[in-house]
């Protein structure tokens, strides 16, 4: 037995914050790692010790594991848990931990180093007899293998992986994610599989000790994703429970697997399954997963607390795992446009509250919500280094049905200001009538369905009461701050004609307030409620406009949120940008320019790529024409709104 008093979390964000949660349940001592970016974060503030590791991008920081070892060897922490991402998966960096006397939490390097290549996973696992896709080397692809998944042999996540439909799509895509895979990962070996248009992504969570009990604790759903990574999971799975025997198979084949590598601790085996109930296996991430929340929830157990007692030498409670019981749905709420090609956003979450938590990090032992957040409940940065995932809110209650609604409320209602998320998207899953009936699958955001579900809650009718309410509260404020006759905001001194004023909301729809019925209930000075009558009917508006900046109006209500910006009527025009000007559309690095200045260019031709928040994005040109600047180079830090290339419209 290995005993230890002392913990290391390698790692950042809210799974920081859950093992730092767990060790502290377990008595024991963490110690937190930081990069520049992250000094103030709250994973640090909440550890017993942190060490900063200087500089700002992962490769800089959470991926130095010589660094993080000398964190644990100068404030001796006796153990090292690696959270998800970064180090998690990295067997050398295993290694370097056992051998340097520390307790490492996680499985075996061996075992990590035969399920690291996912080529070599399939070949071993295919012998224990776990079901497969065949694998293709990019020059063994045919015609009639199309569509095919373009896969990176590291990592996960999504990341290095493209779908292709065709021999034309081919070369590129695989120059992309061998790209990404080696930015992600270190790694740029890709691989090509079937893919299945109608697949649904079942997962087995497992644990198992050095005694040579494996669990297989229970099932997860992660069919709904965006670009490979997912966006909801729930546990149990819909398809499985239409299909009663496909658990018992899923169950001994992810068995069957964590034994034929040696496995410990906690782990999950992937599978892509069809609506008829046959699966094949994906990959095993050796590691604790995102979602791992969802089975906490169904099983009452501490999935990080079972790492501990298994890293320290003990064995699993009992030959077999809990039993389930009841439905939990998780929601990963991302900065970032679902309705813009997913666009991350950096900048200030101002507030940050999701009503019915009834847990944070654990649990929940109830109905309710569990909240797993990497924010402050005010002013959080968000920087452009990291995933855009800000929290996962977590539903769970006895059914489906009631998990369902429990979680779309408290979406629905949170209070998120600073930044766009994809929260209005994940409500509108949450009520789809496919979804709600189980009828779904990995391309469920996709087409016609995506541009219906990334639309805003509050539709024009709610956005024009909200442009009253706002109106009618900077109207009192302005009036009660000025000593001066009122003048409403946004008014100008035009001679005989009033201008009432204007808003804006992201799609750049406008709307004029009319403070006709509204009674501002409360006003604290930043955060007024208003309430609204209309056709008999009252509701409730929250109007929040922080100091400083009076012209962004943050808009919530039970209907949903949204921001809008207080237009001048007699804008300068001085920060306008040149005609034909390409801008970056997040702050980010240059990683490859493909045309030259003179090149003639169609409308929505990439031509530059940036990496922002740990994917790549395509700047296009909005319209046939030749370029005559190219303003950045590769390996350019650029702001946000930064002009990267000019083009010259052709008529």
């Amino acid at each position: 037995m290995t005993a230890f008093d002392s913990v290391l979390v390698a790692n950042r964000g809210e799974i920081a914050r859950r093992v730092i949660s767990a060790a502290h349940a377990r008595g024991l001592r963490a110690v937190a790692v930081f990069s520049d970016p992250d000094a103030d974060a709250p994973h640090v503030a909440e550890a017993d010790d942190a060490v900063r590791l200087p500089g700002e991008s992962p490769a800089d920081t959470y991926l130095q594991g010589e660094k993080i070892i000398a964190a644990a060897k100068a404030t001796g922490a006796q153990a090292i848990h690696p959270g998800y991402g970064f180090l998690s998966e990295n067997a050398d960096f295993a290694a370097a931990v056992i051998a340097a006397g520390i307790t490492w939490i996680g499985p075996s390097p061996e075992a990590i180093t035969a399920m690291g290549s996912k080529v070599a996973a399939k070949a071993k696992l295919a012998e224990a007899g776990v079901p497969m896709l065949t694998n293709l080397t990019p020059d063994q692809v045919s015609d009639s293998d199309f569509p095919v998944l373009v896969k990176a042999s590291a990592g996960g996540g999504g990341r290095g992986m493209r779908v292709v439909r065709s021999r034309d799509e081919l070369a590129d895509n695989l120059e992309a994610a061998e790209r990404e895979a080696k930015s992600a990962f270190g790694d740029g070996t890709v691989f090509c599989e079937r893919y299945l248009e109608r697949g649904r992504h079942i997962e087995v969570q497992v644990m198992a000790d050095s005694q040579g009990t494996v669990w297989a604790v229970g099932e997860r759903e992660c069919s709904i994703q965006r670009r490979h990574q997912k966006v909801l999971e729930e546990a149990p799975s819909p398809l499985v429970e239409r299909h009663p025997a496909m658990r018992t198979a899923l169950y001994e084949a992810a068995a069957n697997a964590a034994t034929a590598i040696g496995y410990t601790g906690a782990g999950t085996v992937e599978f892509l399954a069809t609506d008829a109930g046959e699966f094949f296996f994906l990959e095993v991430n050796t590691r604790l997963q995102v979602e791992h929340p969802v089975t906490e929830a169904t099983t009452g157990l501490d999935l990080v607390g079972l790492q501990f007692d298994v890293a320290a030498g003990l064995p699993l409670p009992s030959p077999e795992p809990p039993a389930a019981r009841g439905w939990a749905i998780e929601a990963r709420l991302y900065a970032e446009d679902p309705a813009n090609d997913w666009r991350p956003a950096a900048g200030v979450v101002r507030r940050f509250e999701v009503p019915g938590v009834v847990s944070e990090f654990a649990g929940p032992d109830r109905p309710g919500i569990r909240l797993d957040s990497a924010l402050w409940p005010t002013d959080s940065v968000v920087e452009v280094f990291y995933d855009p995932m800000l929290a996962k809110v977590i539903g769970y209650a006895p059914t489906r049905a009631q998990a369902l609604a429990i979680t779309e409320a408290a979406l629905r209602k949170a209070t998120i200001h600073g930044l766009t998320t994809n929260r209005d998207l994940l409500v509108r899953i949450l009520a789809d009538p496919d979804f709600q009936a189980g009828d779904f699958a990995t391309d469920f955001l996709t087409g016609d369905r995506l541009e219906r579900l990334a639309a805003p809650l509050l539709d024009d009718a709610d956005l024009a009461l909200a442009a009253d309410a706002a109106g009618a509260v900077l109207d009192r404020r302005a009036a009660a701050a000025s000593p001066l006759p009122h003048v409403a905001p946004g008014w100008r001194n035009v001679g005989a004609r009033t201008l009432l004023p204007e808003f804006e909301d992201a799609a750049q729809k406008r709307f004029t307030a009319d403070s006709g019925a509204i009674a501002t209930v409360g006003d604290d000075g930043t955060t007024a409620a208003v309430a609204v009558e209309r056709d008999g009917i009252r509701r409730t508006v929250t109007v929040t406009a922080y100091p400083g900046d009076q012209t962004v109006i943050e808009i919530d209500s039970a209907r949903g949120a949204a921001t809008l910006t207080l237009i001048d009527p007699l804008p300068s025009g001085e920060a306008a940008a040149a005609a034909g000007s390409l801008l970056a559309p997040m702050p980010g690095v240059i990683t490859r320019i493909g045309a030259a200045v003179g090149d003639t260019v169609a409308a929505g031709q990439p031509v530059l790529w940036m990496e922002a928040m740990k994917m790549e994005h395509a700047i296009a040109a909005p319209a046939e024409g030749i370029l005559t600047t190219i303003a950045v180079e590769v390996g350019q830090n650029i702001d946000a709104g930064a002009v990267v290339a000019v083009l010259e419209e052709q008529e």
